[in-house]
């Protein structure tokens, strides 16, 4: 492989990265624009009890995140197959969620798992053409007693959805914002 062709693919993975990095961003905060940006319009999904396109799973999660319910995903261990303008990628990840069980009692949930994707490059962007989730750990607990400002104290700001996340207010300043 000469030079052009190693950076190319150096650069082509950066990107893969940082589509996973902005699927984390659009799930945790609801950045529906986060969230679509991570797959092409003609994705499919096998998200757990989803199985469909994209972008139905996306109108889902972004309906879910509209209870504002803590999530945070981390993603490890990203391992990246090239050939040509197909990637198969398989990500690790761990995801932290406060939300409610089927009688409606807040939970903890932790999940370890991977995200097993197709990547199309089209044009000069990756996307994720194809994804399936497969989930190698999970744990549920019930939530912590006490509100989150208690838990919280004197830790702040927390985490907050879209727009009101400290990420959107760093984006609204100069240089960022123009």
């Amino acid at each position: 492989m000469d030079k052009e062709d190693l950076l190319q693919a150096l650069l082509d993975r950066e990107a893969i990265r940082e589509t996973m990095n902005a699927y984390c961003r659009g799930i945790d905060r609801g950045d529906e624009a986060a969230l679509r940006s991570a797959y092409w319009e003609d994705a499919t999904d096998r998200h757990g009890a989803y199985e469909g396109s994209a972008s139905g799973f996306i109108d889902y999660a972004v309906k879910a995140r509209a209870s504002g319910a803590r999530m945070i995903h981390q993603v490890t261990n990203v391992s990246i197959v090239l050939k040509g303008t197909q990637a198969a990628v398989e990500t690790y990840f761990q995801a932290f969620q406060y939300d409610n069980d089927p009688q409606g009692k807040l939970r903890e949930t932790f999940l370890i798992g991977r995200y097993v994707d197709r990547f199309e490059k089209r044009g000069d962007e990756w996307r994720v053409a194809a994804r399936t989730v497969v989930y190698d750990w999970m744990k549920e607990s019930p939530a912590p007693e006490g509100d989150e400002a208690t838990r919280f104290g004197a830790r702040a700001p927390q985490g907050r959805m879209k727009p009101d996340d400290a990420w959107y207010a760093l984006l609204a300043q100069p240089p960022f914002n123009s």
